[in-house]
């Protein structure tokens, strides 16, 4: 949630999340309905206790379906649902991913086939799905989730790199395609962002005094750091701003 800004325009617009549910996502759920936004999302585990906590908060239940992204004909239809419920889609936030590590040697097929439709193919299908609602509301603001991962070059999820990098050539081409129905699409680009996951799997003392070392801003970044950058890109605030890559990182990676 956000503590720090309020975005007038955002109340009542209809807002849909992959990963709504957890980490980040979870964060982006509430930070959209404390601007009084009707959010929708899906999550690939069950989140209906998060939604109906929210809901008890704000007086605004999300509405959630729990679905795999990497299944479109599934994706779509909770695209469908939703706006039957809220109306068109006005925001799409693609946020879901999937930082698996891994290593070269033995990585399959299979496998490399499996982190691009979870980290690159859903955002191109829910753009699909949302744009028609986006042209009948007079336009609308997707936001896609990469990373500074592939800017910095890390080691050891080559196939997650490629994914995120393929992610601000998408948003580029989207913005070009879609800028004059006033439809913006941009990417926000999230430095290494302390979810529990990333404390319970990859965050190590050693590791992460290394990657504060580089940062600008000597704090270690949180979910809610994203939340206000993200609400920004909804927002008609930055209504002249598409085919851009927002980083928020803490000052590690370094652009201009």
């Amino acid at each position: 949630m956000s503590e720090n800004v309020t975005f007038h325009d955002l109340k009542g617009q209809s807002v849909f999340i992959t990963g709504g549910g957890s980490g980040i996502g979870a964060s982006l759920t509430e930070g959209f309905l404390q601007q009084g936004a009707n959010v929708a999302f899906v999550q690939r585990s069950d989140a209906s206790d998060f939604a109906t906590e929210m809901g008890e908060k704000y007086g605004n239940k999300p509405f959630f379906l729990e679905c795999d992204i990497t299944d479109i004909p599934k994706l779509r239809f909770a695209i469908k649902q939703a706006v039957k419920t809220h109306g068109p889609i006005t925001v799409m936030v693609n946020n879901a991913a999937n930082d698996k590590r891994h290593d070269m040697d033995g990585y399959t097929v299979e496998e490399w086939d499996m982190a691009m439709d979870v980290n690159l193919r859903p955002h191109y299908f829910t753009a699909q799905a949302v744009v028609d609602g986006m042209k009948e509301a007079g336009g609308g603001s997707i936001i896609n989730f990469s990373s500074i991962s592939y800017m910095m070059g890390g080691a050891g999820y080559a196939s997650y790199i490629a994914a995120k990098a393929g992610i601000t050539g998408l948003t580029r081409a989207l913005a070009r395609e879609l800028g004059p129905d006033k439809i913006r699409v941009n990417a926000l680009m999230p430095g290494w962002v302390l979810t529990q996951k990333q404390l319970d799997m990859w965050a190590t003392p050693e590791g992460l005094a290394a990657h504060l070392e580089r940062q600008c801003l000597k704090e270690h970044l949180e979910p809610d750091d994203i939340v206000d950058a993200t609400l920004f890109l909804a927002s008609k605030t930055s209504r002249m701003m598409t085919g851009q890559a927002m980083v928020v990182d803490g000052g590690v990676v370094v652009t201009g």
